[in-house]
């Protein structure tokens, strides 16, 4: 009995370590935990719709015409003022480097802002191509339609046929009444009866 015992209880040992081995790795049923990242976070249509406001104001006179004041402000205070409040001296290199500065800075703000452009554009142009195929094809069904229409309505019996063809069989009735009685008067044709409100041809 003891040996089965401690066979027993071995197989319970090494199932339960199988058990938590198995279970060490990532479960299928829980959710991974965020892991952390050393770069920031941040929404990329936040920073495109930003970087579209900036290319804006660059494109603007209003930009311009602050640069402009604030470059001969820079260099007016920079000769003019007195030697202990001058903080960039001829040849204003502080200045170029700042200027280099938002160069370096704007025309990537640029590139994304027409990045952007260039796939509203392309989604503006795909929308207006099948909009211009759903016009296409609903013309040519129109088209079609109408032709049908125009080849129903030219096997379809009209007035003026119907009076014709009542005209010629009263002609030969009157022609086979003569035959027969020789020497009768002649039926007057009588004329069809229109009926009123039908076209403009009745009034």
């Amino acid at each position: 009995m003891a040996p089965e015992r401690e066979t027993t209880a071995r197989e319970r040992a090494v199932a339960g370590a199988t058990a938590t081995s198995r279970h060490r790795g990532p479960r299928l049923d829980q959710p991974r935990s965020p892991r952390r990242r050393l770069l920031p976070e941040w929404d990329p249509e936040a920073f495109g719709r930003l970087s579209e406001r900036i290319a804006r104001f660059l494109g603007t006179g209003r930009f311009i015409v602050w640069m402009t004041v604030v470059i001969i402000v820079w260099v007016v205070w920079n000769i003019a003022a007195p030697a202990q409040l001058r903080f960039d001296e001829y040849p204003f290199i502080f200045l170029t480097l700042m200027l280099s500065l938002q160069a370096s800075y704007a025309a990537p703000l640029i590139l994304l802002a027409q990045n952007r452009q260039d796939d509203r554009d392309r989604v503006n142009l795909e929308q207006d191509r099948k909009q211009n195929e759903r016009s296409i094809a609903d013309t040519e069904y129109l088209a079609r339609e109408i032709a049908a229409l125009r080849i129903g309505l030219g096997e379809v019996a009209t007035r003026d046929w119907m009076r014709d063809e009542l005209q010629e069989m009263l002609k030969e009735l009157e022609s086979r009444r003569n035959g027969h009685r020789p020497g009768s008067d002649a039926i007057p044709a009588v004329p069809a009866k229109r009926p009123r409100g039908r076209d403009a041809d009745d009034r």
